[in-house]
C-alpha cells in the first residue's frame, strides 16, 4: 500500500514538473528541451493496470463473474458478518462437502478477511465441484474490485486465473473422447 502511494506521488511530481517546464518555456524548441530534461531527471513510472478506486455499486456491493468447467457464478460481496448464500441457500446446505466449503473460504483466508464480507452467489451449469470453483473465482474477482490492494495477494495464489480445463469432447469413430472400440480379429 505504501509502495503504491510512493509511486503515485512520484508520478504526480513528474507530471507537475513537466507542466511547469512547458508553461515557462515560450519557444517551441525550449519547451521540448525542458520537457525532455524533466523526463530525464524524474523517470515517469506508469501506474499499474489495477484500478486504484474500488468498484462499488449504489448498494455497497462489488460484482464479479466466476467460471470453472461448465459452471458460471454471479457473485456479489459486501461488508458483513461472513454469511455466504448460494442460490438462495446457506453454503452448508448447498455445498454439503467440507472440501467445497473450504474452497469457497480460501480467498478470504489468504487475504486475511475471514468473516468480514457477506457473499451472495447464483450458480448455473456443471456439477457441485465446478460450481464451487466458479464461486471461488467470482469471490476472488469481487474482492479485488472491492479492495484493489488485495489483487497482488490473490493473483499470487492463482485465484484470479480462470481454470480452463474442461471435459474433452467425444470424437467420431471413437467410443469416448480417446477410447477406441474393441478390436475383433475374427
Amino acid at each position: 500500500m505504501a509502495e503504491e502511494n510512493v509511486n503515485l506521488e512520484n508520478l504526480k511530481e513528474a507530471i507537475d514538473s513537466k507542466t511547469a517546464a512547458s508553461t515557462e518555456a515560450t519557444d517551441g524548441a525550449e519547451a521540448t528541451e525542458a520537457a525532455s530534461a524533466a523526463a530525464v531527471e524524474a523517470p515517469v513510472e506508469t501506474p499499474s493496470a489495477t484500478p486504484t478506486e474500488p468498484a462499488i455499486d449504489e448498494h455497497g456491493r462489488s460484482y464479479a463473474t466466476g467460471k470453472r468447467k461448465n459452471a458460471v457464478a454471479r457473485v456479489w460481496i459486501k461488508p458483513g458478518l461472513g454469511k455466504i448464500t448460494v442460490n438462495g441457500r446457506e453454503v452448508e446446505r448447498y455445498f454439503a462437502r467440507p472440501v467445497l466449503q473450504m474452497l469457497l473460504n480460501q480467498p478470504f483466508d489468504v487475504a486475511d478477511r475471514a468473516g468480514q464480507y457477506d457473499v451472495t452467489a447464483t450458480v448455473t451449469g456443471g456439477g457441485l465441484s465446478g460450481q464451487a470453483g466458479a464461486v471461488r473465482h467470482g469471490i476472488s474477482k469481487a474482492l479485488t474490485l472491492y479492495e484493489p490492494v488485495l489483487r497482488r495477494v490473490l493473483k499470487k495464489e492463482g485465484f484470479l486465473t480462470r481454470d480452463s480445463r474442461v471435459v474433452e469432447r467425444k470424437k467420431y469413430g471413437r467410443r469416448k473422447a480417446r477410447r477406441s472400440f474393441q478390436f475383433s480379429k475374427r
